[in-house]
């Protein structure tokens, strides 16, 4: 279908509008499993294993242990050798109140309870797919904070991130995540539209719920323009940002000796370079800056919280790619371009889920949920090309700016 509208000529392929929004799955919201607490409950067994291990090495005369990487491996073996010996001592199993179990039958009963938790423990962790938490009825559905919440409690139900690019108003490219930050959906989204669409976008523009330095090294590696509004983008324009004298950006700096000059006159210098990686593991360098002496500052409560000297936190890279993202949204095609980002990308979702009344999916499975989303897609672009038809505005891929008086 994207490729027949831009054979007509429908595709402006000068921009692609990206935006996300989540929708509830088809499962029940109170079957959630969360990793934490299936690390808590494992670890507690994990310290009854070791204490009924010693004990059964010392009734049986073994050496039998239990590590945390071959746990279950290490029970399968446990269980296996007691039920050896209860084959070749022939013991009788007995249930009931009143009847007494032997030695053998106490502690195969007792090993085989913590295999069969802990195989539950792995299905658990196997199901997380490096997530925080799962939905017993759909699996493959996060736990999310919606924005229809309408028990205004905060209450977090299972659903997806849905993400959707837009070009021309046509919504050209969808796809589902888990993750429930769009940052980590940014770069494997971009790959999905360059692989389905063979072509790649000169330019890339999305809100700041998008923003990373990964994001934009990937799109500066990939030759394309971001046009990303940083984080801090609203605080910048506010008086009590600029007055605050906490923040790096109301101090002087020193490009020559890479140095900062506090609101009492201090320099903080560079201490130490440490790396971190993100979940995706992509690397990154952080400088941190010391202040030389905060004793005595009479300014100190308002800087800094720290008991020590006032430490800045710096990620060189970063900062220069956000300049670079900064000066792109401020230029008259960026503003024309988020203008259609708001228009485009936001009235799509907007027609989806309140137009069309989709608000939760009918299928479960991020297979079938997928296919779910991409019909929805295709029969709004069906809509849209029939209404641009009508009021014949074929062709045309932009809203213009209106001038104001």
């Amino acid at each position: 279908m994207v490729r027949r509208m831009e054979q007509a000529g429908e595709l402006s392929k000068e921009t692609v509008f990206i935006d996300g929004t989540k929708l509830e799955a088809c499962a029940n919201k109170y079957t959630f499993v969360w990793k934490k607490s299936v690390g808590k409950w494992e670890e507690k067994m994990f310290q009854k294993i070791q204490d009924a291990v010693q004990l059964l090495n010392h009734e049986y005369i073994q050496d039998f242990s239990v590590g945390k990487e071959t746990r279950t491996q290490d029970l399968q073996e446990i269980s296996l050798f007691l039920e050896e010996r209860c084959k070749t001592e022939g013991t009788v199993f007995v249930h009931g109140r009143g009847k007494r179990k032997s030695r053998n039958q106490r502690y195969l009963e007792l090993f085989r309870r913590f295999l069969e938790r802990q195989t539950v423990y792995d299905w658990h962790m196997a199901s997380f797919q490096g997530r925080n938490n799962y939905c017993k009825t759909d699996p493959d559905a996060t736990f999310l904070h919606m924005k229809d919440d309408h028990m205004r409690n905060a209450q977090l139900k299972p659903g997806y991130n849905i993400q959707i690019a837009v070009d021309s108003e046509y919504i050209v490219a969808a796809d589902i995540f888990q993750d429930r930050n769009d940052v980590w959906t940014l770069i494997p989204f971009l790959k999905t539209i360059e692989e389905r669409l063979g072509f790649r976008y000169p330019s890339v523009t999305a809100d700041s719920g998008y923003e990373s330095e990964e994001g934009y090294a990937y799109l500066r590696e990939c030759g394309q323009t971001p046009y990303i509004k940083p984080q801090t983008y609203e605080k910048w324009k506010k008086r009590s940002f600029r007055q605050d004298i906490s923040k790096r950006e109301n101090m002087g700096y020193d490009e020559a000796a890479d140095t900062y000059t506090c609101h009492a006159g201090r320099v903080l210098s560079p201490l130490y370079i440490r790396k971190q990686k993100s979940k995706s593991g992509y690397e990154s360098e952080v400088t941190v800056y010391e202040c030389e002496d905060c004793g005595g500052c009479p300014y100190k409560s308002k800087c800094t919280k720290a008991k020590g000297n006032k430490r800045l936190y710096l990620s060189k890279s970063f900062q220069v790619k956000r300049q670079e993202s900064y000066e792109n949204i401020l230029s008259e095609t960026e503003i024309r371009n988020r203008m259609n980002r708001s228009i485009q990308v936001e009235g799509a979702f907007g027609v989806l889920k309140n137009d069309y009344e989709f608000q939760r999916f009918l299928l479960r499975g991020k297979t079938k949920v997928k296919l779910e989303i991409l019909l929805l897609c295709m029969g709004y672009n069906i809509n849209k090309l029939h209404g641009k038809i009508q009021k014949d505005r074929t062709g045309s891929h932009f809203f213009s700016i209106k001038e104001t008086a």
